[in-house]
This record gives C-alpha cells, structure tokens and sequence, in this order.
C-alpha cells in the first residue's frame, strides 16, 4: 500500500508502485486537507455573489456567462460530457494508470475544491485496475489536459468505457459489477479533474523512466558493438574526460571502462590509429543525453508535484485565483528536448551498426559467411536507417506551434500533448534500434572468436543467445529482431552501469 501525501512523489516510488501494483490510499493529513478546501469552497460561494470563473460561470470564452445556483452541478457534468471529443489512437493502459495516480497526487493538496469521494473512488479506479479508455488526440496541453482528463473522467459519473478484467466495457456495467455509485459531481469538480497537466505528465513520467533504460542499454550495447569492431580503449580514459568535464560524459566512460574490464579483445594491439565518431565520441554524444534526461527529469518531478487545475483555491489566504499553472509550456519544451535526446542514442547506434556491416577489420560482409550468396544482416541496417529517419521528422518541435482556441480567450497554447505522444513513439523506436544493434554487435562479435570479451559482455551475450543464435547462413530475420526487442525490453542494463 501506497499512502498518498502532500510530500514529494518521485520516480522510484512511482515505478515501484506500478511495477509492484501497489494500491493506493489517502493520508490522513491528505484528507483534511481536501475536506478543508471543500468546506471553504462552499462556504464562500453561499456567501459570494460576484462571479467566480469555472464555479459559477462558463467556461473558456464563455467565462463571463453566469450560471444560476441550481445549475451549478449540471454545469461542471456538462464539462466532462462536452470536452470528451478525443481521437485517434487509445492512449496504453499503463499510461492511463499514470494520469489516476498524477491527478490523485495533484487533488491531495487540497487547493482544488473537489469532494473527498471523487478523489477516493479515483483511488478506487486505481486499486480496482479499471482503466479509462482514453484517446491520445485531443489535448493543447494548454487549458490543462481537457480532453483526455474527460475521458479519464466520464467513467466517474458511470459514462465512457473502461478495461475491467482484460475486457473493455461501459463504465456502467463496470461500476455496478463492484456496487459503486457514480459520482454526482459538485460546483468546481470537473474543472478541477479536466483542468491539469496529468497527460502530459503520465506519458513524460513513462518516457523519463523509459529513457533511463534506454540510456543504461545504449552504453552496453555501444561497447559490445566497439568490441566487435576492434575498437580502441583510448578514448574512453578517464582524464580525458577530466577536462570536459561534463556529468553525463564522465558517467559514459565510466560505464565503459567498467564494462570492457577482463576483454582479451580490448587489450590487443590495434591495428588501426583511431575509430570512427560512432565508437569514439559514444560518451560525448551518450553522455549529452544523459544529461538532457537528467534536466527533463527535474522539470517532471516539479511537476508532477505540483497543483495544475485552475482555478486555485487558498483557504489559508481566503482568494480563489484564476490562473494558468495548467499550461504546458515547461513539459512541452522538456519533452521536445528529451525527444531529439533519445533520437540521438537511436542515431549514433544505426551507424555503428553500418560500421559493423561494412566489411572493415576483417570482418565479413554483411557479418556472414559466403556473402553473395547470402546477403546477411544488410536489410536489418535498412530497417534501422528507416526509424532513425522516422524519429528525425518527429523531432521536429511541437512546442513551437500554437494555434488560438475557445474565440482567442485561449490564445497561446503549448501542444505539449503532442509532443508527449510523439516523445513515447520515439522511445519506442530507439528501443528498436538498439536491438538491431545487438543483433550485429553480437553476431559479429563471434568473428573475434577465440578471444573473449569482457566477463560483463560475455555474460551478455551468453543470455542473448538463448533467445537469438548465431547466423550461419540467411533465414528469416524478422523474428530474430522481434525476439531482440524482446530481450532488450526485459534486459537490466542498469545493473551494469552507474
């Protein structure tokens, strides 16, 4: 069980939480601090009779539109109704299961006015594993998350469609299974659960964890390709790197220091002066998106700890502020740079691998045996080339576009929802990448044979062969690069690297 608290969540909880599926509760402090916020709320609205934007007005450019008292709940149920128009693609489960937990976290502040039984049966959602279907089109990321916080929403009030028990089904259906009530919502609570960042956020938080892994198999896989290359250890001594002393740089060389310790092949005399950039500059160019992680990461942590529903409520001080802590800007800007960051692992592993493929150092063309006959690993190259391309034109910014909404009450826009959603495919593609790495690093590592690598490598390599055996001649490569991707997914790099 995991206790939510106004305390800092942080990455190792979350990906304990969802790797464990820990369930959730409230703290004690957390509940009053929601009830606090409640009871103010609705004090000061019976004693309020100016206008206050999303609790008695409309929404958007409609903010100047007062509603009379006793449509006050109809209004914040036509909210949920009216802004679920998501599209496209279903958002993964497991990102789904983020947003519950970011939005739980951002309501346990008590600033946001809802109901300590909206908050709870988000918890129950949690903990039941019921997912809202959720579309990954749809969202500015700018007036907060609208619409896919509604779909997240609409099951709350017993509407939308959920996955229950591997099986999607009405929320309806699903809520009567467990004997609970939709949720009648009160003035402010679908503001509060569609205004927020928590899209943007789930799928930063899910690429951030990704990217860690993703970093850690980058630098094992880079030094398993440079030994097969016959690379040469010189770049990678440490007071090299003393001099440029950049954090993520050191901690690449570090890591490849480490993992060719043992090599009989690294020790040998080399034939040749130096290597090319995509052996020798590994911890330059590893290492400057080591560092963009650990930037974009901070952003995320800040964030995802943060109150992003507007308006905001302070009892302590006795104001209700309209603001803008929904807009995107800082996740739309961390996740355009955390996304060119991992294309750059995916872009420096493709030309290894046509290093690799090439012919040089006395090893095979297209790394098999009679080439001609058999062409090899030539297309595997192609297949890399073509994602590396892919992840170049979804590089391109979605932070630096903007187009006005709701009659230019809405006005600037950050579209962090989209360059969260492009960010998640990228890493999904560098994932890819790397395994074709593999796949070349290891079959040509066997053209070293008899020398052995590192004790780290080889037993690397001895795993990845229970899954993918070396080539002999030509097969059907598709399976075997389904089955590295696979092995690279499951794979604890990290264990290896610092």
């Amino acid at each position: 069980m995991y206790s939510i608290t106004t305390s800092q969540l942080d990455f190792k909880a979350i990906s304990d939480i969802i790797s464990t599926h820990k369930k959730l509760s409230l703290s004690e402090e957390a509940k009053k601090n929601i009830i606090r916020c409640r009871e103010y709320l609705e004090k000061k609205m019976s004693q309020q009779h100016e206008p206050v934007y999303g609790i008695n007005t409309g929404f958007g450019s409609l903010c100047n539109v007062v509603i009379p008292e006793h449509d006050l709940e109809k209004l914040q149920q036509n909210l949920v109704m009216s802004h679920a128009c998501g599209t496209g693609d279903e958002v993964p489960q497991e990102i789904v299961k983020l947003m519950l937990l970011l939005k739980i976290q951002a309501l346990a502040y008590g600033k946001s006015g809802v109901q300590l039984q909206t908050v709870e049966r988000l918890i129950d959602f949690f903990n039941y594993d019921i997912v809202p279907v959720v579309y990954n089109q749809g969202s500015l990321g700018a007036s907060g998350d609208l619409a896919p916080l509604a779909h997240m929403s609409l099951p709350l009030l017993g509407m939308g469609e959920v996955y229950y028990q591997g099986k999607k089904q009405s929320s309806a259906e699903t809520l009567k299974i467990l004997n609970l009530i939709p949720i009648q919502l009160k003035s402010k609570e679908g503001l509060a659960l569609l205004n927020g960042t928590q899209f943007m956020s789930a799928y930063g938080v899910w690429c951030l964890l990704q990217a860690e892994k993703t970093s850690a198999a980058a630098d094992v896989i880079g030094t398993i390709s440079l030994e097969a290359f016959d690379g040469r250890i010189d770049p990678f001594k440490p007071y090299l790197h003393s001099i440029r002393p950049h954090k993520g740089q050191i901690q690449t060389s570090e890591n490849i220091i480490r993992l060719l310790e043992g090599s009989e092949l690294i020790k040998r005399k080399k034939a040749q002066v130096q290597d090319p950039y995509s052996f020798r500059c590994i911890p330059q160019v590893h290492g400057a998106s080591k560092d963009t992680i650990e930037y974009a990461k901070s952003v995320f942590l800040t964030e995802i700890n943060s109150v992003t529903d507007n308006p905001t409520i302070f009892p302590e001080e006795d104001d209700i502020i309209s603001g803008g802590n929904f807009h995107g800007q800082p996740l739309a800007l961390a996740l355009d740079f955390l996304a060119i960051a991992l294309a750059e692992l995916g872009s420096i592993s493709e030309r290894r691998i046509f290093q690799l493929i090439s012919g040089a150092r006395n090893l095979p063309p297209f790394l098999v045996a009679k080439p001609g006959l058999n062409s090899g690993f030539m297309i595997p190259q192609y297949t890399a080339a073509s994602i590396v391309s892919q992840n170049k034109q979804l590089c391109t910014p979605a932070s630096v576009d903007s187009i006005v909404s709701s009659n230019g009450q809405e006005d600037h826009v950050s579209m962090g929802a989209n360059a969260a959603t492009k960010c998640y495919t990228i890493v999904k593609n560098v994932q890819k990448v790397l395994a074709i790495e593999l796949l070349n690093a290891s079959q040509a590592l066997e053209f070293r044979r008899p020398l052995k690598s590192s004790p780290i490598i080889e037993k690397i390599i001895s795993e990845y062969r229970h899954l993918v055996p070396f080539v002999e001649v030509d097969k059907v490569l598709y399976a075997e690069i389904k089955k590295s991707i696979e092995f690279l997914e499951k794979a604890e790099f990290a264990v290896y690297t610092l």
